[in-house]
């Protein structure tokens, strides 16, 4: 039985190992720091008690887990000196980046139908989008997701392995597959399957929302209702690109070139870098959260 596994992290050159650390240390509390001011300042303001920043404090506390199960270890590791993650460890590790990452698609697909009916159908948008309504999609998507997330890890268990070295700085489904020295097709297939379904239909459902509301703002006659509109979706839709952009990058680069260097480097961007931009690109891009934010740092302060 195997016990404990070595994640080989980012570098094993030991000068580099206190950069990494500083680097990733920087981005996990401007992550956490970022993030959690947002939900702060959305629970204390009652003018942002509304199902569109309901759904974006989910996606700060998630982006905050999110980076939580992957980084945190790595850390500890570079400050040990130790590349070792039990057996146990490495499994629980998988299910909850599985867990936090299909959330955190969840939660954008959710936002981008709110911005759909805010935009194509405000006279029901009270009706449509009532704060049960908004709860219980939240409440659905954390259960259902919890189940779907222990199907990958158990698939894991019923692989055998001799390479115990794991060359990334977190235990990633797609490495632990590409490890076994057992029949894989099966897994491979479930990997395939749930990334098309968790992966592909969110996002079709996103591009759809937004093909709506774009055909929708070209039919309108004001110009300012147009940039307002407009300006309203830019911040979604950039955490969009780069959410979906990032994770496609990653495995598109460790596809083609079958380097296990490249897809640990383009998993950064996902884990770490994105999370760490959301909280800024919302709070730049819009002035309801950049007033509350500026009311509770005046409260925290006084």
């Amino acid at each position: 039985m195997i016990q404990k596994f070595l994640l080989l992290g980012l570098s094993e050159e030991l000068e580099l190992q206190p950069l990494i650390f500083g680097l990733f240390l920087f981005m996990y509390l401007i992550t956490g720091f970022g993030n959690l001011l947002i939900i702060l300042a959305v629970s204390s303001d009652s003018h942002l008690h509304t199902p569109i920043y309901f759904f974006f404090s989910n996606l700060s506390l998630v982006d905050i887990c999110f980076t939580s199960t992957t980084v945190l270890k790595m850390l500890v590791n570079i400050q040990t000196q130790s590349k070792v993650i039990t057996y146990e460890g490495c499994i629980t590790q998988m299910y909850f980046f599985t867990y936090f990452g299909a959330l955190d698609i969840f939660l954008l697909t959710m936002m981008a139908y709110d911005w759909f009916v805010a935009i194509c159908h405000p006279l029901h948008y009270t009706v449509i989008m009532n704060p049960q309504f908004c709860a219980l999609l939240v409440l659905v998507s954390w259960i259902l997701d919890s189940l779907n997330s222990l199907l990958e890890p158990l698939m894991v268990l019923r692989l055998s392995c001799t390479d115990l070295e794991i060359p990334h700085f977190f235990c990633e489904l797609k490495q632990k597959v590409q490890l076994a020295c057992s029949e894989t097709f099966l897994n491979n297939m479930v990997l395939y399957f749930v990334t098309v379904l968790l992966g592909g239909c969110p996002l079709a459902g996103i591009l759809y929302s937004y093909s709506k509301i774009v055909s929708y703002i070209f039919r309108m006659s004001s110009a300012q209702g147009k940039y307002k509109a407009f300006s309203t979706c830019a911040s979604h839709l950039s955490v969009v690109f780069l959410f979906y952009c990032t994770i496609l990058g990653a495995n598109l680069s460790s596809t083609a070139t079958h380097s296990s260097h490249s897809s640990v480097a383009a998993s950064v961007l996902y884990t770490a870098f994105t999370p760490m931009l959301n909280p800024f690109i919302y709070s730049l891009r819009n002035k309801n959260i950049k007033r509350a934010l500026k009311r509770f740092i005046g409260m925290a302060v006084t």
